[in-house]
């Protein structure tokens, strides 16, 4: 919803500027619905880039956000600038670009104060029962407060008759001797979730469950909350029939059209553009040690066929000169000076564009790994190997979410995320990603 009322204000915002500077001199504000709305879009995917519309708790003080809205609207300035040049009825409407971009900073540090105030006083928030007292209700408890949009209320833990100790406070707890339906209604319960793995032998109230089902409360199992709330799809409780049954793993003819003209159209442009800085690059990777500018490396690609994968060589020539394949790690002594450097801002990653534009990989997807650890992983991890259901690609939605990978047990979370991105991607997905790349590159948030 935010998004929404943020994208109309600045919609809005053009057209309040035109109706003020321009209406007395014959301009029409009908004229400026189109380039309006170009500049809700923009500066609506300039703003998601910067990371204020995550759900999760990030940027948090007012300063921050401030300064975020300031950055955001000043990139986009001259970028709607270019844009509104282009625009049929645009280039009248250059002269007003200011005052729009001052209307559209008062009013979303007005909504986003406003959004602040009624969240700390609970307005709009979901009331919650969380059906279990073990260490996962607690979890998902967790998790529930990471969330600033939309807020949750989590209200009380209902007791089932699983043998497993208790963790939550006996003052937080609901005893079972009190039908759920009864608790759902007294309590004015919008969520019921469901934090047991082991749902044996009578554990739940399934009937009880149903019946709120029926009612119109929604019903949630720990994979969907899961998945819905972090973007992860768990494994530890992962059944093959779950994955089944489930919605999601699209993989139709017209998705796969348009994902790879998403990817030439993207690759592409992305490769013009950054050409220069790739040949400065080279340039410096060269004055600083000896050995080749691109590195190859073997990785495993859709439906694990293998491909050679283009990098900007960040380490020393000799970083594997005993041939066995080791784990990158932060603060590796084997990465030079200038690979420290395109390392933390994914210029090494570049030539991969041409990796795209030869279809061995995707722009989004699961990021491609080397065989040695591709058959380690499918022995210590269960459903390692659907990664490879969908193209590799040069960012991903575990390298946005996570921390860099360097062990069996970070692949293990990553992977969670990888399955999250396979049943879910999507068009929007997939541009949501480039954004949230786009962060971590600037403010160094979550992943490296």
């Amino acid at each position: 919803m935010q998004i929404v009322a943020e994208g109309l204000l600045l919609f809005a915002s053009v057209l309040l500027a035109v109706a003020i500077q321009l209406s007395p001199y014959g301009m029409d504000v009908a004229t400026a619905l189109v380039p309006a709305a170009t500049f809700a879009a923009l500066m609506t995917g300039l703003i998601s880039a910067f990371g204020l519309y995550r759900r999760e708790f990030g940027v948090t003080t007012f300063a921050q956000t401030v300064g975020r809205i300031v950055l955001a609207l000043g990139i986009g300035l001259p970028v709607a600038y270019l844009v509104f040049t282009a625009l049929p009825n645009g280039a009248p409407l250059r002269p007003v670009l200011g005052y729009a971009l001052l209307y559209a900073f008062c009013g979303l540090v007005l909504v986003r104060q406003s959004v602040q105030v009624f969240s700390r006083l609970g307005v709009g928030a979901k009331r919650v029962l969380i059906v279990g007292t073990g260490t996962e209700a607690v979890t998902v408890e967790e998790s529930l407060k990471t969330l600033r949009h939309p807020r949750f209320d989590v209200v009380g833990f209902y007791q089932t008759s699983s043998t497993s100790a208790a963790v939550v406070e006996d003052d937080r707890m609901v005893p079972r001797s009190i039908p759920l339906i009864e608790v759902v209604k007294r309590l004015d319960i919008k969520e019921v979730i469901v934090a047991v793995r082991e749902q044996r032998g009578g554990v739940l109230p399934l009937r009880e469950l149903l019946e709120c089902r029926v009612r119109g409360i929604l019903v949630t199992d720990l994979s969907g909350f899961y998945e819905r709330v972090r973007g992860e799809v768990p494994i530890d409780s992962l059944k093959a029939s779950w994955l089944i049954y489930a919605n999601g793993f699209e993989q139709g003819s017209l998705r796969t059209l348009i994902k790879r003209a998403f990817d030439l159209l993207a690759a592409f442009v992305l490769f013009v553009v950054t050409l220069p800085l790739m040949l400065l690059t080279a340039l410096a990777i060269k004055l600083e040690s000896p050995g080749p500018v691109i590195y190859r490396q073997e990785r495993v690609g859709r439906a694990g066929s293998p491909f050679t994968v283009l990098k900007f060589r960040s380490m020393r020539n000799d970083a594997e000169k005993d041939g066995i394949a080791r784990w990158a790690s932060v603060g590796d002594p084997r990465v030079t000076r200038v690979g420290r450097l395109i390392r933390k801002t994914r210029i090494d990653e570049l030539p991969q564009l041409l990796n795209v534009l030869r279809g061995e990989m995707s722009f989004v997807g699961p990021r491609p790994e080397r065989p040695n650890f591709v058959a380690q992983l499918k022995e210590q991890i269960p459903f390692y190997d659907l990664r490879h259901s969908v193209k590799p690609g040069l960012t991903g939605w575990a390298q946005v979410r996570y921390s860099y990978g360097a062990s069996v047990e970070d692949a293990r979370t990553k992977l969670q995320f990888d399955l999250y991105y396979v049943k879910n991607h999507s068009l929007f997905l997939d541009v949501l990603i480039l954004f949230e790349t786009v962060r971590v590159i600037m403010f160094r948030e979550g992943a490296h």
